[in-house]
């Protein structure tokens, strides 16, 4: 994984400090071309925020989402106290470490977390920082997901296998399979511990940090449910609403337990593509959904967008489905969305000034 920068300058984007899987980097200039400089933008699925940093122009009001309690208290974090999200993330790699801090993000997520919901400006910069470094050393799914036979008790590491499972003294059966984390190797892909290999010092990691918090000093940063922040009353404000749906996608076309909170029966997917039905002629939303070829079915009035997207990182199935998708990805871009390049623009009254494509 690699980086722009490590200080933000003019038309230069930044990048998410650990990898995501279905991150939307590759085609945030899509997205920005034909959203344009929207006075309000909200992203209900926040991920990596690669859409959200790699707008091109000055960010004005902007709001976004996730339920994953982990991937919203980092961003909370990161935007309050980047040096001290740095000074727990900055730890050599190190497998026993790594299960030790796995085990205890997953026993104390509800008692950390557990205001996030309730107040906007509650963050933990210790679980951030923790959850991050590991992140950035797993290999494949299930980071923090709580399903796996590992825990501890006592401050000894426990395997909480099946009746009839043989341990060693110091893991202790207790025939109790799911509540705890899976081991596993660490990710020995960076040069230079867990961050990725361009953060080769200290003081790159810091600087990178405080570089993220500055981009997000003004972003409001929800943790819950994706209806919550695309209701008529929370994107009133702006003459023109750019909104970037990104969900899980119906897991009926990929795997399953990619993300910490999953949508196990591809129910959201269909109520995001609803909403989308129901909001995209509105001429002050600018709306992309991204999906899977034929996953969604959208009117003659919204364009689609077909691109390729990156390999995935799980090996499992590297001749599978999941290589297989890397060819069906899609945007779909509501009516009123911009046209770049087009010659036959008309303006759109009311509509802060700009011009929508017809």
């Amino acid at each position: 994984m690699t980086f722009a920068m490590i200080e933000p300058r003019e038309g230069v984007t930044l990048a998410a400090p650990f990898p995501w899987f279905g991150g939307k980097r590759k085609v945030a200039p899509q997205v920005w071309a034909a959203l344009g400089d929207v006075g309000n933008y909200c992203e209900p699925f926040a991920g990596s925020l690669a859409v959200l940093l790699g707008r091109p122009t000055t960010p004005r009001t902007e709001t976004v989402n996730d339920i994953d309690a982990f991937l919203a208290n980092f961003w909370r974090a990161l935007q309050h106290e980047p040096d001290a999200v740095a000074k727990y993330a900055d730890w050599p790699v190190n497998e026993t470490d790594l299960t030790a801090r796995h085990i205890w993000l997953v026993q104390h997520r509800d008692e950390r977390l557990a205001r996030l919901h309730g107040n906007p400006d509650y963050y933990d910069a210790q679980v951030a920082g923790w959850w991050v470094w590991g992140l950035c050393q797993w290999i494949g799914s299930g980071w923090c997901s709580g399903n796996g036979p590992w825990s501890s008790e006592d401050g000894q590491l426990v395997h909480l296998g099946n009746p009839g499972q043989g341990v060693n003294r110091q893991l202790v059966h207790l025939g109790n399979p799911g509540q705890g984390v899976n081991r596993q190797r660490e990710h020995l892909g960076g040069a230079s511990g867990a961050m990725p290999g361009v953060l080769r010092k200290k003081q790159d990691l810091y600087a990178y940090m405080r570089a993220l918090s500055a981009r997000l000093r003004k972003v409001r940063v929800c943790c819950g449910d994706w209806q919550r922040v695309v209701t008529d009353g929370a994107l009133s404000y702006g003459n023109t609403v750019g909104v970037f749906l990104d969900p899980p996608y119906d897991t009926d076309v990929r795997g399953h337990d990619i993300y910490n909170s999953d949508d196990e029966h591809g129910h959201v997917s269909a109520a995001v593509r609803e909403w989308c039905l129901e909001n995209g002629d509105n001429p002050h939303y600018r709306i992309v959904l991204a999906g899977y070829e034929g996953e969604h079915v959208m009117p003659d009035t919204w364009r689609v967008y077909a691109y390729k997207g990156n390999a995935a990182y799980q090996n499992a199935d590297a001749n599978g489905a999941n290589q297989e998708n890397r060819h069906k990805e899609r945007l779909w871009f509501s009516l009123h969305c911009l046209r770049p390049g087009s010659q036959s623009q008309t303006p759109l009254p009311g509509v802060d000034g700009g011009a929508v494509m017809r």
